[in-house]
């Protein structure tokens, strides 16, 4: 059922922003020469799969988790994109070709050991990775890992068709603060 939401929701939602991808595209043109970010990540079954996302940052940043990132790498676009969530639109890709749900647990950096097998150990992996889901709403990011397994694990044990929507639901009405870069 879950799979099917995501499908349906994934495909509208990419034909209703349509528009906005266009624009944000060509702003990112001119913001970074290159507005399209492609990282691998750890996906279900920790099989890598390839995260699609507005750029943010610019161009030459290493790749480390947003909570390791500075914040003079993020570009002046790149910080509306993040308050707004707009940079995660590109990932309704991601969730067409059944690599990620809306909700689910953020997928990580492989090179997020500590936050691996704090995964591994509850099996949370056995899902897809989404776009949103508890541990955002409640602004808990990859900071902390043990806490962050433990509430995808809370939120993979108690899913349902309505704990989805809420999720995307507060997720829309800006509860909690995307990727946050200290």
């Amino acid at each position: 059922m879950i799979r099917l939401l995501d499908f349906l929701l994934a495909l509208f939602g990419l034909i209703v922003t349509f528009p906005f991808l266009v624009v944000i595209y060509i702003i990112g043109l001119f913001d970074t020469g290159s507005p399209i970010f492609t990282q691998e990540r750890v996906g279900r079954n920790k099989k890598t799969f390839t995260l699609v996302k507005f750029r943010t940052m610019k161009v030459d940043t290493e790749s480390v988790a947003s909570h390791l990132a500075s914040t003079a790498s993020i570009t002046p676009l790149g910080g509306f994109l993040r308050k707004t969530k707009l940079d995660e639109l590109p990932q309704l890709w991601n969730v067409l070709k059944g690599e990620m749900s809306l909700v689910g647990p953020r997928p990580g950096l492989f090179n997020q050991e500590e936050l691996t097998l704090e995964r591994d150990k509850r099996n949370v992996f056995n899902v897809r990775p989404g776009i949103t889901g508890l541990s955002q709403v409640n602004e808990i990011d990859m900071s902390t890992p043990e806490l962050l397994a433990k509430t995808d694990k809370e939120m993979i044990d108690s899913m349902s068709v309505s704990h989805y929507f809420k999720y995307i639901f507060m997720t829309v009405a800006g509860k909690g603060s995307g990727d946050r870069v200290k």
